[in-house]
């Protein structure tokens, strides 16, 4: 097929991501592994065969926490519900630092416990990074205006509790921008954090939801991480803060978190 239609890029969007949600993939372990790694595992050596430069959406869900600066130190922390974290990230967020694109994943199979979903993406990264002309680029969290049940946004109003964590997350639009911006600027090849700079609390979210939708309902958490996996959830959920100055650091313009969040939902299209 590249040989035949000779495209100046290819972009692989394809991927096993389980539906509602990644505890599907538990119970489908062949699919997952073979649409997470195998397969850009396939367009790689093929694009390479062939001399084409392409990219492939990754995600962020290979990482768990955040880095935590102390001075001139950071030290990585995978569990950002610690009481004292929390305090931290609502008093001093200058002081957490995301994972950066030559960080080791800490949510895979390398780095238990992780989902087998985020184990096979980390798995992914390793077979393709070194193979052609091969841009990564990595999702995370992806939400926009239009509501649908794989938005972030949407799933936030729909969950009969919801879990509240720290993480990085990407706009759909701004992401696939993004990624195009890179090609199209003829950045290096190589992996990049494609999320809108910054982080937010799932608390946070919720409260824009409640000032801007003012939806009718009240919103409940979990009372603790026991609590939502020994109910809500079967495998473990990855929750991350990623850094962005190597995508910035390419010419690339993307809006910070509160601005595509609160753009969202300010032109909010219901279902």
């Amino acid at each position: 097929f590249l040989k035949e239609k000779r495209p100046e890029f290819v972009v692989n969007a394809a991927g096993y991501t389980g539906k509602p949600n990644v505890d599907a993939c538990e119970l489908a372990k062949a699919d997952t592994l073979m649409g997470n790694a195998l397969l850009p595992q396939t367009i790689a050596h093929a694009c390479a065969a062939a001399n084409i430069p392409w990219g492939h959406v990754s995600s962020g869900c290979i990482y768990a926490g955040a880095k935590i600066k102390t001075g001139n130190e950071l030290r990585a922390e995978k569990d950002l519900t610690k009481p004292e974290l929390r305090r931290l990230i609502e008093n001093e967020p200058e002081r957490i630092v995301g994972f950066t694109e030559t960080d080791a994943p800490n949510f895979s199979f390398r780095d238990e416990p992780c989902s087998f979903y985020s184990g096979t993406k980390a798995l992914g990264e390793e077979a393709i990074v070194d193979v052609g002309q091969t841009y990564i680029w990595r999702l995370r969290i992806p939400f926009d205006e239009f509501d649908n049940k794989r938005n972030y946004l949407s799933k936030v109003q729909r969950y009969a509790k919801v879990y509240d964590n720290v993480n990085s997350v990407s706009h759909r639009g701004d992401f696939v921008a993004a990624c195009l911006d890179l090609w199209e600027k003829r950045a290096a090849f190589g992996i990049y954090n494609v999320t809108n700079p910054g982080f937010v609390t799932t608390r946070q979210v919720v409260e824009m939801i409640e000032t801007i939708l003012k939806p009718a309902k009240r919103f409940e958490f979990w009372e603790s991480d026991e609590e939502f996996y020994k109910v809500a959830a079967k495998t473990p959920r990855s929750n991350c803060v990623m850094a962005t100055d190597k995508l910035l650091a390419a010419g690339v313009k993307i809006r910070p978190v509160p601005e595509a969040l609160e753009h969202s939902l300010r032109n909010w299209k219901p279902e």
